[in-house]
This record gives structure tokens, C-alpha cells and sequence, in this order.
């Protein structure tokens, strides 16, 4: 077990007295697991009490250039003493408007915010100024964010027959169960039947194209792109993860279809509070007070809207992501890892699925495929608990119940370390 320091031990004391659940509302870990971060170099993390640990969480997936990378820390602190935020347009926001738009092949414009949840519902209010309809569709499982609108259907019972909504927090008034639509991701049939039932009253169509871990089947994306384009919808991919992670132009790049809107967040700000939702010039016009009516111009303000700190960081990473073998890097880092996952399970005659991309990715414990959410409620969670569980005794990290983010400041030691936790663990699983 671990060893705690006085100190460490004193400030987990304090995160339970004065933070509900003992967090920040990002990560809960069991009680004997629970540990606070003090610093993060590269691919490693160390806690209060000096322990090192492997960092395949890499803060929920910006740190794609590893944590403190030298070009980022100092771009942030040049930036740092020319001035922390001014509630105007600012040089740094405007250059980093010009590298999303042309990088992200659905971008003509940009409107910056603060979070991955603004940013996904920023693009849900855009459709329905745009269109003048109220209704979006989402896809059982998909995460946007924790607006009452995004929190429908994502941890949900599947009880519901689609595409009825199900509220999955405290706090959702009722009456917006009836605003969002859900469909089965994967699913064009059911999708399809969706949208034709209720094309007049659609806004939008929101989607992860690579759904939390689960990669699109193939012709998924590019059939959901045609199902919204001849309903005269609009479709909006959410890339807060995908952005900048599976391609320098992200899912859009990768998987070859190109949507009319989406969000973006995490790598694109260097691990600073900052998110964009970006899409078609005419689309985008709604935030122009002189392009449209009073009734149709979307009114969005915050405080560190685009801010030049946050900006500067997103800058230097973007310009890192360019160089020559990063995305081959990445991708090598999490394919041997990955494989490695599979074949240790494997070996042990458990029956896996890995998931995913080689840059994000994770394995259900199942023995079929699991291609939506509803398939995943049939794999067996606990075993992956007691797996993520084994590997964190090791100090290896990752996101909790599932993922592994990879990022090029991982090294070879740090895979075939984290190869060796899970040979370890995973023989450990079957008793």
C-alpha cells in the first residue's frame, strides 16, 4: 500500500471536510486509493507525499504534449506579464481563432468559452437560433458536458424506449425531457427512423464521433452526415475529446466527415480553462448582433472569453502538434499499449473488447462486441474496477471507470512499465 505522509494525510482530511465527496467533482476513487496531486512532469505525477505515479489520465486528455512541457510554461509566462485577462479582444485570441479555422475542416468561424460544457451547449443554442426549431437529438451514452440539456440519457437505466429522454442529475426541470430526443449510437436505422418522425421539429443532431471510447462502426458517421443533410438539419460533432487528439484536424480529419458545427475544448487550450464551438460562417452569424433579427442573435458573454493566458498555451501546443511524427508518436505509444491490455487479458482466458483508438481507448470485459452504450451495461464493470483499482496500487493512472489518454511525453519506459503493472494485475482478476 501506498505510504501517506502527516501532511498528505491532514490535507485529505481537509478535502473531505471542505469538498463535497472529498473532490472537485472530476475523479472518486476508493477511500484506501485516494491521493492529491502535487506536480506533474512529462508522463508522471507525483502526490502531496512524494509518491511517483504513471499519468495515463493526463488531466481528462489535454496534456497531449505531456504535463509542464517547456514551450507551453513559456508561452504562459510571457503571456502571464503582459497581463492576466481584459474582457476585450485580444491579439492571442484572434491568432488562435485563425489556426482552429484552418485546422478544423468544418470551422469558418469561432466563438471561444471557458469549458467543454459551454462550448457543446453554446452549439445546441446556435442550432436552434439558426433553424428556429427547439428539439436536438443525441445519442444514449454521449457525453456533452453537464448542461440540463447534455445530461439527459448519459448514465441512464436504458429502460426508456427511444427516443425518450431520462434525466441523469438532480436538478433537470421535467419539462426538458421533451426538448431532447435520443437515439442509439452506431444505430443508423434507429436514427433515421428519428429524425423522419420528427425532421420539423429538429434543430440539431449532436454527436461524439468517437462516442467516449467507442469508435464509429464504419459508414456510421459519413450516413448520419447524409441522414441530417437531407433533413435540412444541422449536425454537430462534440470534439472536446477528439479535437487535436486523434488528428491535428481531429475526428473530422480522421474519420473523413465533416459536420456543420462542434465544440472543442481540452489539447486545444494547453491545459488552460479554455473551449471554442466553431462552424459554418452563416451558422455562426447568429452571434453577429448586425447579421440577424433581435429574435434569432445569441447573446454569449464571459468574463475569460478567449483569454489571451489561456489562448497563448493553446498556441504552443497547437504549434508542437505540427511538427513532423507527433501524431505517429502518439499513436505508436497507445497501439503497443493497447495490444498489451488485450493479449494480458487474453492470456488469461478473460474475453475482452478493446475499444477505441490507439490515442484513446480502454477494453470492456465482454465476449461480444460492445458498439453502444446499451452493450456496455451488459460488460462486466466490476472486474474493470478491481483492474483500474490494481493498476493505481501500482501508481499507474488512468481515467476512472475507463480510458487511457496516451501523449508523446510518454516514453517507452513508461509502457513497458505500465505493460509490467498490468501482467501483474490482470492474473489477479480471475480469484
Amino acid at each position: 500500500m501506498t505510504q501517506r505522509t502527516q501532511l498528505e494525510q491532514e490535507l485529505l482530511a481537509k478535502a473531505a471536510q471542505y469538498l463535497p465527496g472529498s473532490s472537485t467533482g472530476n475523479t472518486s476513487y476508493p477511500d484506501e486509493l485516494k491521493f492529491l496531486v502535487r506536480e506533474g512532469n512529462g508522463g508522471r505525477v507525483w502526490d502531496v507525499s512524494g509518491n511517483e505515479y504513471i499519468d495515463w489520465l493526463m488531466g481528462s486528455g489535454p496534456m497531449i504534449l505531456g504535463h509542464a512541457h517547456p514551450a507551453v510554461t513559456e508561452a504562459v509566462l510571457s503571456a502571464v506579464g503582459r497581463g492576466s485577462t481584459f474582457f476585450t479582444t485580444n491579439e492571442q485570441a484572434v491568432m488562435l481563432a485563425e489556426e482552429l479555422v484552418n485546422a478544423v475542416p468544418c470551422a469558418e468561424q469561432v466563438r471561444f468559452t471557458t469549458s467543454g460544457t459551454d462550448a457543446c451547449f453554446q452549439a445546441m443554442r446556435v442550432a436552434r437560433a439558426f433553424t428556429g426549431k427547439e428539439k436536438i437529438l443525441k445519442f444514449e451514452g454521449g457525453f456533452h458536458g453537464t448542461s440540463d440539456y447534455a445530461m439527459m440519457s448519459v448514465f441512464g437505466s436504458a429502460a426508456n424506449e427511444f427516443p425518450q429522454a431520462e434525466a441523469n442529475s438532480g436538478g433537470i426541470p421535467r419539462a426538458l425531457n421533451d426538448l431532447m430526443l435520443i437515439s442509439q449510437f452506431n444505430d443508423l436505422e434507429t436514427t433515421a427512423a428519428i429524425i423522419d418522425a420528427h425532421k420539423d421539429e429538429i434543430a440539431a443532431v449532436i454527436v461524439e464521433p468517437m462516442q467516449r471510447s467507442l469508435a464509429p462502426v464504419p459508414g456510421f458517421l459519413a450516413g448520419l452526415r447524409k441522414l441530417t443533410a437531407d433533413a435540412n438539419l444541422l449536425l454537430i460533432f462534440d470534439e472536446v475529446v477528439t479535437g487535436f487528439r486523434l488528428a491535428y484536424g481531429g475526428a473530422q480529419e480522421y474519420y473523413g466527415v465533416t459536420p456543420d458545427l462542434c465544440s472543442v475544448g481540452k489539447i486545444m487550450g494547453g491545459g488552460y480553462p479554455l473551449a471554442a464551438t466553431m462552424g459554418r460562417a452563416d451558422v455562426m452569424s447568429v452571434y453577429d448582433r448586425a447579421a440577424v433579427s433581435s429574435d434569432d442573435y445569441v447573446d454569449q458573454i464571459g468574463t475569460l472569453n478567449g483569454n489571451p493566458i489561456a489562448c497563448a498555451a493553446g498556441l504552443a501546443t497547437l504549434s508542437e502538434l505540427r511538427k513532423d511524427g507527433v501524431y505517429d508518436r502518439l499513436h505508436a505509444v497507445g497501439g503497443r499499449l493497447r495490444q498489451a491490455l488485450a493479449q494480458a487479458c487474453q492470456d488469461q482466458g478473460l474475453l475482452v473488447q478493446s475499444v477505441g483508438e490507439d490515442a484513446v481507448f480502454d477494453i470492456y470485459f465482454s465476449d461480444h462486441p460492445i458498439q453502444n452504450y446499451r452493450d456496455g451495461l451488459t460488460a462486466d464493470a466490476a472486474t474493470l474496477g478491481r483492474l483500474n483499482a490494481g493498476l493505481l496500487e501500482r501508481r499507474i493512472i488512468k481515467s476512472w471507470p475507463q480510458k487511457f489518454y496516451t501523449s508523446i511525453a510518454h516514453t517507452d519506459d513508461d509502457v513497458d512499465e505500465t505493460i509490467a503493472a498490468i501482467q501483474a494485475v490482470v492474473p489477479t482478476l480471475r480469484s
